[in-house]
């Protein structure tokens, strides 16, 4: 079977037992910040799992895209050298909330392995694991599946209790439970031993499927409660069954690998040869560009720092292959010829997936010239049999790509060593570092789960008389809060809008007849709507009558906000292009932020233009209409989904502005606050606009009585600058340039005036020449000069002192610049790179340079005289 079939014939099993199928989410995890990327088939279904979310069924299936290439799940390094290491991977899951169990799962997994109906694999080569002491898995496996005893292996702790191979935690608290892994046997022409010998590590068994059962709920003191409602998560390996459905020992060998790898092949112009080089590229395409559709672009942090390590790591190995040119991104069609069917999304974001990747090859090639000259200009400074620094190696892989063995290899020409362990220091620190950013680290336990949906009525009010439903402090269900108090209330029904879509929560106040609670954030949990906040006043407790009461004054400034986003957001993709996609956004009482996908950035004159269209549609002062429409439908319509955000069947509809044939301007899906007429927005006006990432721009703006304050100010300083200048409005640009002109040239003036003093100083200079065993030496203090002035009286120095040796200090501003100069025919004796190491260690400097040439800074300016005066003796003792 070939992987594409495999993957749908998974899913129509499941489809005939009662599972409903639920798309693949997102690479970028929804509002879940302890992940960096998705990684597992459940991580869409978490909330679900935690009872914080409720859906419309209990059964489902899915292929989740998944990557594993940065934070705490990294299998970067791995891959190309192993036979199942992949960036991204597709997991098969069939999951049960509160439905069926133990008995349920475990039959369907068999039955879809080994039936003849579905993938038919030798009951014979299959053996399993359970927790060492469940004994209902066990059971259940030998007893009513039939499967012999000694083909079912307890799998026992690790270390302490629960902490074993066969018992899954989503973390140091919340859900947890044992689990039952399926194996399959490759044969025994290859080695390797059943999970739980010395041999496991083996490639002869190799797991397939996983079963894991929810039944626990742990404490932080490590106790475990069992679930009320126990439940199933599955996983599997589409690649790894894939290549056992097609006979192959390794992932790369099955049918969607090869035909990546032989796109390469075509690309490069090289003949297949499927060697580590091939394996790598045929994985990251994958990875790259299912990251790219998803959003993420490349940059220097976070998941868009992954994504250009992932895109360098296969130019690199392209490069190796023998590609001369940009070649990384003209796979991409292969990749849509065989997965576009399954994902869409590829076909119709191809051409965007392949301008980035092409943009960041190009980028890289650039980078790598510039890494070059780093490196030149640092090994440089060296000397034969000197090594270079790891900081310095590690800065040229981090930031520039290069692989360790490629430095080593440049700075071997010139027989200088590379610190290997310093190397590994800062690889070390970086791994720290990345793990710290990716750690799963929640308590579960302190999650707010209510069971009760609230009822939102902020649509058509600001206040609301209703009664609380649950009081929360430190995360636990507690009957009063008092005066002083900081905790969470839930109401049934409440006017507080939660916060979401990019715009931030409520403030307000709750209030009964014996307490106040100022409202300080609005957010949800699960399909509860939860107040934080402080008690003012009184005492609240559990089931008393409450009045909720929104300032109407934030309300109304963040609904102006939210409604010039919209219009911003069709503006930008009139102006520049329907490239323009939502990346982010942040809508509050005082500002609205809008991130959105574009390769430069934007001239003055374009945002004069988008800022123009916005204040037109504000002018025309349209309703702002509102429609509740199946998802579909509204798709149909034109509308918009929002970066990040996940819907239900049923979406809110948002059209807002009218074009000039009268269709609207905006169609977006959101659930947030908005003004009735876009009229009520005021006035709109942009005051930022700049780069936050390779390909995404940033727009902060604001509106009504905000953006008037702006403009006011801005008016203000025009006044002042008029006044100072003694100028006209239209002749304050004039005159400023005319200023900057001015200092232009005092400036150079002033730089030749200090050379032609620099030159007089070597001169006087040359008085304080001592001869050191026949050799002229100088040894020198000068006033005030920095490391540039210094450099350029060192090299006049130079040009007047024949055969000798130039030391030169200067102290400005508590720092001390340092200088040496060599001639040529005294580096065997004494090197300039020396001098000044002996300074810096001296003063806690640093500094370097070639054995004719010098220079370094330190700090400690008090030791300058005692550091000169020792240099002066090591002198007397290498020239005598």
């Amino acid at each position: 079977m070939q992987l594409n079939e495999v993957r749908q014939a998974f899913i129509d099993f499941f489809v005939s037992k009662n599972h409903t199928p639920v798309a693949s989410s997102s690479l970028i995890p929804h509002n879940d910040p302890t992940l960096l990327f998705t990684n597992a088939g459940m991580n869409q279904f978490k909330d679900t799992f935690l009872g914080l979310e409720k859906r419309d069924y209990n059964r489902a299936v899915s292929s989740q895209k998944c990557v594993r290439a940065g934070g705490k799940h990294n299998d970067l390094d791995n891959v190309g050298y192993t036979a199942r290491h992949h960036t991204f991977f597709e997991m098969l899951g069939n999951f049960s909330f509160g439905d069926y169990f133990k008995k349920d799962a475990l039959k369907f997994a068999w039955e879809f392995l080994t039936s003849e109906e579905w993938l038919a694999l030798p009951k014979e080569r299959l053996y399993v694991t359970v927790y060492h002491t469940d004994d209902e898995a066990f059971d259940i496996w030998h007893q009513e599946i039939g499967l012999p005893a000694d083909r079912i292996i307890r799998i026992g702790d690790k270390g302490k209790q629960y902490e074993s191979d066969n018992f899954w935690a989503m973390g140091d608290t919340g859900p947890c439970g044992p689990c039952s892994e399926i194996f399959y046997d490759y044969g025994d022409h290859l080695w390797g031993g059943l999970p739980g010998t010395p041999e496991e590590d083996g490639d002869r068994y190799v797991e397939v499927w996983n079963c894991v059962f929810m039944q626990f709920n742990r404490q932080k003191d490590g106790t475990l409660e069992p679930l009320p409602k126990p439940s199933v998560d599955t996983g599997m390996g589409l690649e790894r069954i894939s290549s056992v459905m097609q006979g192959k020992y390794g992932n790369y060998e099955t049918d969607l690998f090869v035909n990546l790898m032989d796109a390469a092949a075509r690309v490069i112009g090289v003949p297949s040869t499927y060697e580590p080089s091939f394996k790598v590229v045929a994985d990251h395409i994958r990875a790259v560009s299912f990251l790219i559709a998803d959003g993420v672009r490349p940059s220097n942090e976070g998941r868009g720092y992954v994504l250009r390590r992932i895109i360098r790591r296969a130019v690199r190995h392209g490069n190796k292959l023998g590609a001369t040119d940009s070649f990384f991104y003209k796979v991409v069609p292969a990749l849509v010829k065989e997965m576009g069917n399954a994902y869409p999304q590829l076909v119709e974001k191809q051409a965007e997936i392949q301008a980035v990747i092409q943009k960041e090859e190009e980028q890289f090639a650039k980078t790598l010239a510039q890494g070059l000259r780093l490196l030149s200009g640092e090994l440089d400074k060296l000397t034969t049999g000197a090594t270079l620094d790891g900081e310095t190696v590690f800065k040229l892989y981090d930031t520039y790509g290069f692989p360790t063995d490629l430095t080593a290899d440049i700075a071997r020409e010139r027989e200088i060593d590379i610190d290997e362990a310093g190397f590994e220091t800062h690889m070390q620190a970086q791994r720290e570092r990345a793990r710290d950013a990716g750690k799963f680290d929640v308590d579960y336990t302190a999650a707010i789960k209510v069971e009760t949906p609230t009822e939102f009525l902020g649509y058509d009010t600001l206040t609301a008389d209703t009664h609380i439903v649950g009081l929360y402090q430190d995360g636990k269900a507690v009957e009063v809060l008092n005066e002083g108090d900081q905790g969470v209330i839930v109401l049934a029904a409440t006017p507080f809008y939660a916060e979401g879509g990019g715009q931030v929560g409520e403030l307000g106040e709750i209030s009964t007849e014996s307490g106040v609670f100022a409202v300080e954030d609005t957010k949800k949990s699960g399909t509860a709507i939860i107040h934080h906040g402080t008690v003012k006043m009184g005492q609240l407790s559990t089931n008393q009558t409450a009045a909720a009461q929104v300032i109407d004054d934030i309300r109304k400034a963040s609904s102006k906000n939210h409604s010039a986003t919209h219009l911003l957001h069709a503006a930008l993709r009139s102006v520049l292009g329907t490239g323009v996609a939502q990346k982010g956004s942040l809508v509050s009482s005082e500002m609205l932020r809008f991130d959105f996908s574009h390769d430069n950035p934007i001239s003055n004159e374009d945002l004069a233009l988008v800022e123009k269209i916005v204040n037109e549609q504000i002018q025309k002062n349209s309703t702002v209409q509102i429609e509740y429409l199946p998802i579909d439908e509204a798709m149909k319509k034109g509308a918009m989904a929002l970066f990040g955000e996940k819907y239900g069947e049923t979406v809110r509809v948002l059209t807002m502005g009218e074009n000039a044939d009268k269709s609207a301007f905006s169609i977006e899906l959101c659930g947030g606050i908005h003004v009735l007429r876009t009229g009520d927005i005021g006035i709109f006006k942009i005051v930022s606009e700049s780069g936050i990432a390779a390909g995404v721009r940033r727009i902060e703006a604001l509106t009504g009585l905000g953006a008037l304050r702006y403009i006011q100010a801005g008016e203000q300083t025009l006044s002042t600058l008029a006044n100072n200048l003694k100028a006209k409005r239209g002749e304050i640009l004039p005159r400023i340039n005319s200023l900057s002109d001015k200092q232009r040239e005092l400036e150079k003036q002033l730089e030749q005036l200090s050379q032609k003093l620099a030159s007089l100083e070597a001169k006087s200079l040359m008085d304080k020449v001592e001869q050191i065993g026949g050799v002229p030496v100088l040894i020198a203090k000068v006033d005030n000069l920095d490391g540039k002035a210094l450099r350029g009286l060192a090299d006049d120095v130079k040009s007047k002192l024949h055969n000798g040796v130039a030391v030169l200090a200067s102290v400005s501003d508590g720092k001390v610049a340092l200088t040496a100069s060599v001639s040529k025919e005294l580096t065997g004796k004494v090197k300039a790179g020396d001098i000044i190491k002996q300074l810096c260690e001296a003063l806690d400097g640093k500094g370097g340079g070639k054995p004719d040439f010098a220079q370094g800074g330190a700090n400690n300016a008090a030791g300058l005289e005692q550091a000169m005066t020792a240099l002066k003796g090591d002198l007397t003792d290498k020239l005598n």
